[in-house]
């Protein structure tokens, strides 16, 4: 048996049993008694090697619904029309709620301005972005991707957004912040999912406390010079006792980092030519000065022009912090 079929069949065991366990005091056992059946017939699809394999067409079911609902039978091809509503209806709700979780744009406090963009490449994204006050006289900030496309990525993004907004109160280092989210997003996930992603907190001064799990090397913009900053870590959820570090650097006015996740980096054009990192530092090396908004802005224009006519594949996000050094 697969790694992968032996952590869904425990996963539909345990809802066999929770599901078995609440019937008894259920007002109506109706509804409980028909998932109870497909959670069965799900196992036996499972048995019979079946599992993941459109009831109608028998191509395999699309992968981000297979692991946001393990009972799915039909692949989208093979939906009713009814079906097809309500599947989009609950894309647009996600895709409404999730955008719900995005921080306010032009942050401008604690001296330091913030720019964004997130860019789902479909109704739902993968990729984490987030900043929120860190006491008084800082920021943090969080950039990141989660493994998957679709609904299932979009779900664990949700879920790493609550691990952090609930952990950055504790105030804690960023390399125990980035540990402790590790191990509740490790012992909370499938095995088969992770997340790559950097994890900062600036104060007024311009010190910089980062750590990089495993996520693609910001990029540290001091006039015409550009610096990567290498992971000092796995991705988030791989290993439950994951070991972090974090890098500090002080950064005088006019510094800027630049973020990123691999829809930038790894785009492609129809030429399969990569957009890549060596790119992306030139263009930040050949316009210094610029502030957070145009820099993203220059960016954004420069992939469209490397991408010509070819479409954007993968989730974007982009995210610049310049210290302003004002009180």
């Amino acid at each position: 048996m697969a790694v992968g079929d032996s952590v869904i069949r425990e996963q539909l065991l345990f809802r066999r049993e929770r599901l078995q366990a609440a019937m008894p005091a259920a007002p109506t056992q109706a509804r409980l008694a028909q998932l109870l059946e497909e959670v069965d017939t799900a196992l036996t699809r499972l048995d019979d090697g079946m599992f993941g394999l459109c009831a109608t067409c028998h191509d395999p079911i699309e992968p981000d619904r297979l692991a946001a609902d393990p009972l799915v039978q039909y692949c989208l091809d093979h939906l009713t029309p009814d079906q097809r509503r309500a599947l989009q209806m609950d894309l647009d709700l996600a895709s409404h709620i999730q955008r719900g979780f995005l921080p306010e744009r032009g942050v401008n406090t604690a001296g330091w301005e913030v720019h964004y963009h997130y860019e789902p490449a479909h109704a739902v994204s993968g990729d984490y972005c987030d900043v929120l006050r860190a006491g008084p006289d800082g920021l943090f900030f969080l950039v990141g991707d989660v493994s998957g496309k679709g609904v299932s990525a979009s779900i664990l993004m949700a879920q790493l957004h609550a691990i952090f907004r609930s952990l950055t109160s504790d105030h804690l280092p960023v390399d125990e912040l980035v540990a402790r989210a590790n191990r509740i997003f490790c012992e909370s996930t499938l095995a088969a999912y992770y997340a790559t992603l950097v994890c900062g907190r600036v104060d007024r001064s311009g010190r910089l406390e980062l750590c990089n799990a495993g996520h693609c090397p910001p990029l540290l913009v001091r006039g015409s010079e550009v610096t990567k900053i290498e992971a000092t870590g796995l991705p988030v959820g791989l290993f439950c006792g994951g070991y972090y570090s974090a890098k500090s650097l002080q950064l005088s006015a006019g510094d800027m980092l630049f973020l990123y996740t691999d829809g930038l980096s790894e785009a492609r054009n129809h030429a399969d030519s990569e957009y890549g990192e060596d790119r992306l530092a030139e263009l930040l090396r050949a316009r210094p000065g610029l502030s957070p908004h145009e820099v993203t802005s220059e960016c954004l224009k420069d992939l469209a022009k490397h991408l010509g006519a070819a479409p954007k594949t993968d989730d974007l996000t982009i995210m610049a912090l310049r210290h302003s050094g004002k009180a």
